[in-house]
């Protein structure tokens, strides 16, 4: 799994908060130099925004098509503003929000669930045309169970709760996960 240096993942927070406050002052902010190295490699990512302990918008890309902070860049304005179960970000909510990214590892599809490691890896179910992704900390932070973690990751996917259990092809992940220390400073 990809580790990230202290600076680099301030450095990705604040790539994504500069460019939810870009978006939504319709500024573009300066831009910020990348260092050569992890955050220009492709990586699946997920950036979720909180306001208290609220989620507010999370979107990502399961599979690395472009460098990690470019990716970064899109996904925390999509989260802010086209996370379809969420009104968009207004400017007045920026203070309040909190930016979390999750940088993935790729999918490996696994055989069983007893390969699941509750906290550790996030999971992906795929049907036909449908499919569910949840990360690690969603388990977690919910006190679920291996079988609930299916059951729901099923649920995302618009199957039925069991469908992990027959024809549904599963994967799991791994993500480092990390966020700002406080609403809107970044560590």
């Amino acid at each position: 799994m990809l580790q990230l240096s202290s600076f680099e993942e301030r450095l990705l927070l604040k790539i994504a908060r500069r460019s939810v406050e870009g978006y939504l002052s319709k500024a573009t902010p300066d831009p910020i130099e990348v260092p050569e190295g992890p955050l220009r490699e492709p990586y699946g990512v997920f950036v979720s925004i909180h306001k208290g302990d609220q989620l507010r918008g999370c979107i990502g890309r399961i599979q690395p098509t472009e460098a990690l902070c470019r990716t970064v860049d899109e996904c925390a304005v999509s989260a802010a503003v086209g996370d379809p179960r969420f009104l968009p970000v207004g400017p007045a909510e920026l203070a309040e929000l909190k930016f979390e990214i999750s940088v993935l590892s790729p999918p490996e599809r696994i055989a069983e669930a007893g390969e699941i490691e509750i906290g550790r890896h996030g999971l992906l179910i795929e049907r036909g045309d449908r499919q569910g992704l949840l990360l690690p900390q969603v388990a977690t932070q919910n006190g679920w169970d291996r079988s609930e973690f299916l059951r729901q990751t099923a649920i995302k996917a618009g199957l039925e709760p069991d469908a992990w259990k027959s024809d549904a092809a599963i994967f799991r992940f791994d993500a480092l996960v990390f966020e700002e220390a406080a609403e809107g400073d970044s560590r």
